[in-house]
């Protein structure tokens, strides 16, 4: 039962982190506010590109878990990653 948490837990921080990352790849990079950048990149078709910069986040969970003998967590984490790589594909096509 534990090891079901644990992973529900990691996949949550995934996509928390994914959204922070995302927020703060606009906040440092962008030189629009947060809802221009979303409207102009829904708008020219990028938004698929900012999310995957986003999820560049989940390093850090994922390595932090991995060092502290966390394994659960971390694959929640990797499924969390993995399953918005998948959205971002099928998004694509």
């Amino acid at each position: 039962m534990k090891t079901k948490k644990d992973i529900i837990i990691g996949f949550i921080l995934g996509i928390i982190s994914t959204c922070i990352g995302f927020i703060l790849y606009i906040l440092f990079f962008s030189k629009y506010g947060i809802e221009d950048t979303i409207r102009q990149a829904l708008q020219f078709k990028f938004l698929d590109k900012l999310v995957s910069l986003g999820a560049l986040l989940n390093l850090v969970p994922f390595f932090l878990f991995l060092n502290k003998k966390q394994d659960n967590k971390a694959k929640g984490v990797l499924i969390a990653t993995v399953i918005i790589g998948l959205i971002l594909i099928i998004n694509r096509l």
